[in-house]
């Protein structure tokens, strides 16, 4: 098979004709990147969104970004509050709110909403977290504020058992877990009164308007997440990474099934979080693995789950090798391509590894073919944002 029959120019109709050939309409639809902040593979990103809103019925966009920062842009893609200055720069973390394409998109977004009743959402489906964590001050006082009485102890008690916030955002505890008070007295009286908020908010439901209802999830799954992630930040045993590193992911898995529930909707994520397999890196001398994200969402949503990776062909003055993957999709005819990911894995049998000397860039495995649905190829990326 020529791989040219793979594959085929991508624009709206290849994204169509790709959904199309998908078991089942995907609830999530998730488009990876190979490499954070290529200005290309935004615009591209743009482009699929409003084709999916305007063609295919997509009404939601969730970005790897902190789930609460990003109800700050969600409320100004629905509502207009505050100014999209304001919002880029108080709704995304890990730099996310930087890049001119994702400007863009929620400038549109917005204007969208602004023309049609049926409005577009915005989500950020990681936690407040790296590898070091924020404070569950917000989520737990925001779900707090949510519930009425009588509740498991008053609002002093709370904000006395949680203290000054950088106690628990301090880095250091990355390398140093001596330095965390996720197992301290206070941190664990916390995670039972998280847990009886959460129960709580179970009996309460009936009362809660649909908006109060959904954002009060979010704030229990969020605390409970965060101080769960705090315990074991302080653990100094060899499962603390691995176990770290899987609670980051089923977060955004569990983010990621509840914006599922709002309808279709495209996820822009690093391939290595979207990906079905179980995911894997070295932090020193120690090997860690875990099960990504969108493994994790696949075992909830079936083929109601879809993955297009991303990968890239020249970088700069890097090309890749003849007898890789992207060297062998760097001779199709377009700049941009859409490939049957399982149909390139029957076409090329054998084929090498690319060696990345970007160290950001993580390149298209190819005995993992098999368990993605299409390849967003852009043959050259010129643009790192």
């Amino acid at each position: 098979m020529d791989i040219k029959d793979t594959a085929r120019q991508l624009d709206g109709a290849g994204v169509s004709a790709f959904l199309r050939s998908l078991p089942a309409k995907p609830l999530l639809l998730g488009l990876g990147e190979a490499r954070h902040f290529v200005g290309e593979l935004g615009e591209l990103r743009n482009e699929i969104f409003r084709h999916l809103v305007e063609h295919e019925g997509y009404r939601s966009f969730a970005i790897e970004s902190d789930c609460l920062r990003g109800l700050v842009v969600d409320d100004y893609v629905t509502t207009g509050a505050g100014t999209l200055d304001d919002v880029m720069e108080r709704g995304f973390s890990h730099g996310f709110g930087a890049p001119p394409a994702i400007r863009e998109l929620v400038r549109w977004m917005r204007a969208y909403n602004e023309e049609y009743d049926e409005k577009l959402r915005f989500f950020g489906f990681d936690g407040p977290l790296e590898y070091w964590a924020e404070s569950p001050r917000q989520a737990l006082t925001a779900l707090y504020d949510l519930l009425d009485g009588p509740l498991p102890c008053t609002r002093e008690t709370l904000d006395a058992l949680l203290g000054p916030d950088d106690r628990w955002s301090n880095e250091a505890t990355v390398m140093d877990p001596s330095q965390s008070i996720g197992q301290s007295a206070d941190a664990q009286r916390l995670r039972l009164l998280a847990d009886d908020l959460v129960a709580l908010l179970d009996t309460q439901v009936p009362r809660l308007s649909a908006e109060d209802r959904e954002r009060a999830a979010l704030y229990g799954r969020t605390a409970v997440g965060l101080l769960r992630y705090h315990y074991w930040m302080a653990d100094t045993s060899p499962a603390r990474l691995p176990r770290l590193t899987g609670l980051r992911d089923a977060m955004m898995a569990a983010n990621l099934c509840a914006i599922s529930e709002q309808g279709p909707a495209l996820v822009f994520c690093h391939n290595l979080h979207l990906q079905r397999n179980k995911s894997f890196m070295r932090l020193g001398d120690q090997p860690v693995d875990w099960w990504s994200a969108g493994a994790i969402t696949e075992a909830h949503l079936g083929d109601r789950y879809a993955f297009l990776v991303s990968a890239f062909g020249t970088v700069g003055d890097n090309t890749p090798p003849p007898d890789t993957i992207e060297g062998l999709l760097s001779t199709l005819p377009w700049d941009h391509s859409l490939i049957d990911a399982r149909r390139l894995a029957e076409a090329v049998t054998k084929s090498a590894t690319r060696i990345s000397h970007d160290f950001a860039y993580f390149p298209l495995d190819p005995a993992q073919l098999d368990t993605i649905d299409g390849v967003i190829f852009l043959k050259e990326a010129v643009r790192l944002d």
